[in-house]
C-alpha cells in the first residue's frame, strides 16, 4: 500500500478519488474538479481505468484555441500520462517527479486502474517570490458608498478581515512576501492597519498617490524602480488565482507584458436575423457571444515599466496599447478561477458569502 509522506505525498484514498471523472464530462466538469480538489490534476477514467490527465495548463491551452467549458474534457486530456505503480519507491517516485518537472503522478495498478496519487505539495512549502506584488488600493469606492464614505473599499469586513488581507494572505501562501500597496483615498486607514507588514509576515510598503493615477501610473512612484517583473492586482478582487503560476506564464512566455482575463458569455435575448438586402441568410435563435474580459491582474516585466512616465496618470490598457505599439510582446493568461469584482453593495454580500463559505469549508 501506498504510505503517506509529506514530499512528496501518495493521496489518501478519498483525496485522489475526488480527482476522478468520466470520459463524458466536459472542460467545464474538468475546471470545477480542479477548483473544488486542489490537487491540481484531473484524472479521467472509465470505470477506475485511467485514459488521460487534464492540468491547469491544458485547460489554458485549450481556452486559448478557442474551446468552452462545453467542450468535452477528452479533447484536451494528455491521453499517455507519467504513470508509477505501487511497488515503486518513495526515492524512485521522487526522482522522477524531479526529472520530468512534474508535480503530480498518478499510480496504476497492472490494468491500469488508479490506486493512487502522489503530488508535490506545493501549497505547504511554496516556493520564494522575490518578485514585488503592487496592490493599487486608492480608489474612492464611489459606488460602495455609503460603506467607502470613511472606509477606504479595500478594508471592507469580510468575515473578520479586511478585503486586503485576504488579497495579501492568498499570495503569502503562494511564495510572495514582499508587498507594495498604493493609496490615496483614506489611505492612512490602510498604512495604520498594515503598518510595515511584520504582524502579517509580509513586508509591507506604500505609494502615495498625491492625486490619482490611474490603475498603472501609481507604479511609475516605486523608488527605487523595480528590477523584477511586478504582479499587480486591483485591491478589490476576490480570485483563487495562484499568482506563481501567473509570473511563471509570464516569464515563460518572455512578454512583456501579461494580462489575467476572463471568458465573458453574452446571450443575445431575442433571435438573430442575417440578411443581405432583403433576402434572409441565416437565423440564429438567441446566440451566446464569447469574449475575453481584463481580470484586473497583470505581471510587468521591465520594459513595461519603462514606458510608464514618472507621476504620469496612466491606465493598464494604455500602457499595453503603448508596449503593442513599441512591438513588445503582450500576452493574456485565461483565468477560470473563481473571481469577483467588488464594486457594487451586491458584490459585497457576494464577497461576504464566499468567504464564509471558504472558512466554513476549511473547518
Amino acid at each position: 500500500m501506498l504510505q503517506p509522506d509529506p514530499t512528496p505525498t501518495a493521496e489518501k484514498p478519498l483525496a485522489w478519488k475526488r480527482a476522478l471523472i468520466d470520459p463524458a464530462g466536459t472542460i467545464g466538469d474538468a475546471v470545477t474538479n480542479l477548483d473544488q480538489t486542489g490537487v491540481q490534476i484531473v484524472l479521467v477514467a472509465n470505470e477506475g481505468v485511467l485514459q488521460g490527465s487534464v492540468t491547469d495548463g491544458d485547460i489554458r491551452r485549450a481556452l486559448l484555441r478557442g474551446m468552452d467549458f462545453s467542450s468535452p474534457v477528452t479533447s484536451v486530456m494528455n491521453s499517455n500520462p507519467m504513470v508509477v505503480t505501487p511497488e515503486m519507491g518513495r526515492e524512485l517516485v521522487l526522482e522522477l517527479m524531479r526529472a520530468n518537472k512534474v508535480h503530480q503522478l498518478p499510480v496504476v495498478d497492472s490494468r491500469r486502474v488508479v490506486v493512487g496519487l502522489y503530488r508535490w505539495d506545493e501549497i505547504v512549502s511554496p516556493p520564494k517570490r522575490s518578485n514585488a506584488m503592487v496592490i493599487m488600493a486608492g480608489g474612492f469606492g464611489k459606488r460602495l458608498r455609503p460603506y467607502t464614505d470613511e472606509c477606504p473599499k479595500p478594508m471592507l469586513p469580510l468575515a473578520g478581515k479586511p478585503m486586503l488581507e485576504h488579497i495579501i494572505e492568498r499570495a503569502a501562501a503562494d511564495g510572495f512576501k514582499d508587498f507594495i500597496i498604493s493609496v490615496h483615498y483614506l489611505g492612512h486607514i490602510i498604512k495604520d492597519y498594515f503598518g510595515d507588514g511584520s504582524k502579517f509576515g509580509v513586508h509591507v510598503s506604500y505609494i502615495n498617490e498625491d492625486v490619482p493615477l490611474g490603475t498603472a501610473g501609481a507604479i511609475s512612484l516605486i523608488d527605487p524602480a523595480p528590477t523584477e517583473a511586478l504582479v499587480v492586482t486591483n485591491g478589490d478582487l476576490l480570485t483563487d488565482i495562484r499568482y506563481g503560476e501567473l509570473l511563471d506564464f509570464h516569464q515563460l512566455h518572455s512578454a512583456a507584458a501579461t494580462m489575467a482575463v476572463r471568458l465573458h458569455e453574452w446571450q443575445h435575448p431575442f433571435g438573430v436575423v442575417k440578411t443581405e438586402g432583403i433576402k434572409i441568410v441565416a437565423l440564429e435563435e438567441k446566440p451566446v457571444h464569447r469574449s475575453y474580459v481584463n481580470a484586473g491582474i497583470y505581471v510587468l516585466g521591465a520594459p513595461a515599466l519603462r514606458l510608464l512616465p514618472k507621476g504620469e496618470a496612466c491606465d493598464m490598457p494604455v500602457l499595453f496599447d503603448r508596449l503593442r505599439t513599441e512591438r513588445f510582446s503582450t500576452v493574456a493568461y485565461p483565468m477560470h478561477e473563481p473571481w469577483l469584482d467588488v464594486g457594487r453593495p451586491d458584490d459585497l454580500k457576494t464577497a461576504k458569502s464566499m468567504i464564509e463559505r471558504e472558512s466554513h469549508d476549511a473547518k
